[in-house]
């Protein structure tokens, strides 16, 4: 997948794209069904697929004092939008001054003038331009005066009736039901950070751990996980079964928060290296100890309980 971070320039066959247009945060099956949508056109157009998304989440230019909200990183988001069989992908940098041009400037200056669209797919409550001004039928009237398409997709349910979106999974994490999350979105939840060093504790107890901050990303329940933990080898991912705490470490005198995942049958240095998380299973809330040793025999406990649960679900 190509990755473009900015809308000027696009030549060849990139431009008459099939394009969807969001924020695609998560990139859950609501999400997966436009993108099918866009694939679909596009093969009958004989155009590539592509996706335009926006940096940083414009929530976070309008409330930058709101809470880690984020479900994937752009890192995360571009893992699983190529894993969908999207050509290119366009990062249109959000700010102040762009979130001010109107929505008829937006399609005159980025979707005709800069990317050349053939066709764009958006949601049913897509808004867009200054003050959110410009709607779907807005959208449907100025690309037929420019000479683009646009398919307005249908919100998509579960067979109980619940709309995929990324709200109701970010409540799911919160909450600690990992498994209602990964439903909705197609897979497990997934984080990705680089590995940093901490103080090491867990190597005096028997369980050394990879630590990563979680940044912009929405904080999940405190707790310990079922986890795997991908590390990038030579153009691949390579899984290990792990168990993960998600927490400020009250046995220890811990303060901030911090994930902490412990590979199982690895004891390989991680430091610097990206790491990727998938949650699979919550095991059990954050809680102190009254010592070392209680720790280790409880982690023992949810290490093997973490095995248990990963085995039945490879």
């Amino acid at each position: 997948m190509r990755l473009f971070r900015h809308y000027t320039g696009l030549g060849g066959a990139d431009r008459g794209a099939v394009f969807a247009l969001g924020n695609f945060d998560g990139v859950h099956r609501g999400h997966q069904a436009v993108i099918a949508e866009v694939g679909r056109l596009a093969r009958t157009k004989g155009a590539a697929t592509g996706i335009i998304t926006f940096e940083p989440h414009p929530r976070r230019v309008f409330k930058p004092e709101a809470p880690p909200f984020r479900l994937t990183s752009l890192r995360t988001k571009s893992h699983r939008l190529a894993a969908l069989g999207v050509d290119l992908t366009v990062v249109l940098a959000f700010d102040r001054a762009f979130a001010a041009k109107t929505a008829e400037t937006f399609v005159d200056e980025v979707l005709v003038a800069g990317l050349g669209v053939g066709h764009v797919v958006v949601g049913p409550n897509f808004r867009f331009g200054r003050d959110r001004m410009g709607t779907t039928n807005l959208l449907t009237e100025l690309g037929r005066s420019h000479g683009f398409g646009v398919s307005v997709a249908a919100i998509q349910r579960t067979e109980a009736g619940i709309e995929y979106s990324s709200t109701a999974i970010r409540a799911h994490l919160a909450a600690g039901r990992p498994e209602a999350a990964a439903a909705l979105l197609g897979s497990p939840w997934e984080i990705e950070g680089r590995v940093r060093p901490g103080d090491q504790r867990g190597r005096t107890i028997g369980f050394p751990t990879a630590n990563i901050v979680l940044g912009e990303l929405l904080r999940p329940a405190t707790g310990v996980y079922a986890v795997s933990a991908g590390i990038d080898r030579a153009g691949a991912t390579i899984w290990h079964d792990a168990v993960a705490n998600f927490g400020r470490r009250p046995t220890v005198g811990g303060s901030d928060l911090l994930f902490e995942t412990h590979l199982f049958d690895y004891a390989s240095d991680l430091y610097g290296r990206h790491l990727r998380v998938q949650l699979h299973a919550f095991l059990r809330p954050e809680r102190p100890f009254a010592g070392l040793d209680a720790l280790k025999a409880q982690i023992e406990l949810d290490s093997a309980e973490a095995r248990r649960i990963l085995a039945r679900n490879p």
